[in-house]
């Protein structure tokens, strides 16, 4: 069997860039939207590649919250990219040494997980280098459009394209929803959380990392205590 190469790893990771490139754009002009000047939008995408997460920071560096709110609201959000890292890590070649683990781990996407593990055999690092390059590029050149196009378009615009985002997540959310009644409760108690938060005066003085690490939180415990996943044990072999 033929090993994977640099090339086959561009190959790969064409169709996620390509999916990425609307993504960031949007994400740029939200960043603009939000008073976030663009060059350090572009550099918020060039150090970290997780639209839920970079949306959720920006929202916090607009409201004025703190590090340790911004960390704890990263860490539950992005906690799923440790996981996917640990179990990738078992299909990782002898020759991908720490060096190289150090230099692609921070690109381990949900779309990058599924195209990699999906991979028969070991996987060498030339071929996640490939995988992971135009990703990427287009994931910080896309906000860098979208960020620059943004300081220039009239106001009317930037608030029509603003939203795109939020319809991408909406997009994400409903497929598994109408497959899954635990995921739809999961969906619908987080969103009846963010509302009670939002519009009840009582929790006026929470902050949005705040809220979003509650109902994050309360929201998925109470999805896996209810709606448990069934454990199918594979036939043993005698």
């Amino acid at each position: 069997m033929n090993e994977l190469r640099f090339k086959d790893g561009i190959k790969d990771g064409l169709p996620i860039a390509l999916g990425y490139l609307s993504v960031s754009f949007t994400f740029g002009i939200t960043a603009v939207n939000m008073g976030i000047p663009a060059i350090t939008a572009v550099l918020i995408s060039l150090t970290n590649v997780t639209s839920a997460g970079q949306v959720a920071g920006i929202g916090i560096i607009a409201a004025g919250g703190g590090y340790a709110e911004m960390a704890m609201a990263q860490l539950i959000i992005n906690l799923r990219y440790a996981l996917m890292s640990l179990s990738l890590s078992q299909k990782l070649d002898s020759r991908y040494n720490i060096w190289h683990r150090l230099s692609t781990s921070f690109c381990v996407t949900d779309e990058v997980f599924a195209v990699a593990s999906g991979k028969n055999g070991e996987i060498p690092a030339r071929y996640m280098y490939g995988l992971i390059l135009l990703p990427y590029l287009f994931w910080s050149g896309g906000t860098a459009v979208g960020a620059f196009v943004g300081s220039i378009l009239p106001d009317e615009v930037k608030s029509a394209l603003g939203i795109a985002i939020y319809g991408m997540f909406i997009a994400i959310i409903i497929p598994p929803s109408k497959k899954s009644r635990g995921v739809l409760f999961t969906v619908i108690t987080a969103a009846a959380l963010s509302c009670l938060i939002c519009y009840v005066p009582l929790f006026s003085g929470i902050s949005s990392g705040i809220s979003i690490i509650i109902c994050t939180v309360i929201a998925a415990s109470l999805g896996a205590l209810l709606f448990p996943r069934e454990v199918r044990e594979e036939p043993v072999d005698e």
